[in-house]
C-alpha cells in the first residue's frame, strides 16, 4: 500500500526521530497552542509493539478475544476503534489517514513512521549520537535541533526548545502543503 501525495487533499506532516528524543513529549507541548490558533490536529502514531487499549475481564475485551474485528466502543465522551491485523508487518499509514479522514482535520501529525515516503519534520539531539535522518532522507523538509547542526541543501533548521517557533512552523503546514508534497529538490 502507498501514499498517493500527489492526489492528497489532507495536509500530513510526519514527525521523526530516534527514540529518546522526545516527539511525544513536543507533540503534548504543540498540540494546545495549535488548537489556540484554530487548527483541529489529528495524531496518528507508530507503536513498534503490540499493545491493548482496553482490559482483560472488560466487555470489548472479551468480545475482541472472541472475534470481534473491528470492534467500536463507544460513550458519550470518546469512542475506540480496535482492529486486529494479523499477518501485516507494519501498520499501513494509508489506511490510518484513511480512518481520521471523516474529522476532516486541518492537519495530521504523523509520529513515527519515518520510513514513509511523507513530507517530514525531524526532531533532533546531537547528544544521542544517532545521525541525521535528513542526510539520507529527502522527505525530511526540516530538522528541530537543540544544536546547531549542519543540513543538506534546502533543509529548514528550527530550534528545538523554541516552541513558539515550532508552533509557527507547523501552523503553516496546512498552507505550504501544495508545494511540500514532494521530497526536497523536487519541483511539484
Amino acid at each position: 500500500m502507498t501514499l498517493d501525495l500527489a492526489n492528497e487533499s489532507l495536509p500530513l506532516l510526519g514527525i521523526a526521530a530516534w527514540s529518546g528524543t522526545g516527539k511525544t513529549t513536543l507533540l503534548a507541548r504543540l498540540l494546545p497552542a495549535l488548537a489556540q490558533r484554530g487548527l483541529r490536529v489529528a495524531v496518528i502514531k507508530h507503536a513498534h509493539h503490540s499493545f491493548d487499549i482496553d482490559q482483560p475481564g472488560k466487555d470489548s475485551y472479551r468480545l475482541r478475544e472472541a472475534g470481534a474485528s473491528p470492534i467500536l466502543v463507544a460513550s458519550r465522551e470518546r469512542f475506540a476503534l480496535m482492529m486486529e491485523t494479523p499477518g501485516e508487518q507494519e501498520p499501513q499509514l494509508p489506511m490510518l489517514i484513511d480512518q481520521v479522514r471523516p474529522q476532516r482535520p486541518d492537519l495530521v501529525l504523523i509520529e513515527g513512521f519515518k520510513q514513509w515516503p511523507l513530507p517530514k519534520l525531524e526532531l533532533h539531539r546531537p547528544v544521542l549520537g544517532k545521525p541525521l535522518l535528513a542526510h539520507d532522507d529527502p522527505w525530511v523538509h526540516a530538522v528541530a535541533s537543540d544544536q546547531p547542526v549542519a543540513l543538506p541543501s534546502g533543509v529548514v533548521a528550527l530550534e528545538l526548545n523554541d516552541i513558539a517557533s515550532l508552533v509557527d512552523h507547523v501552523a503553516a503546514w496546512p498552507a505550504r502543503w501544495q508545494q511540500s508534497r514532494q521530497p526536497r529538490g523536487e519541483v511539484g
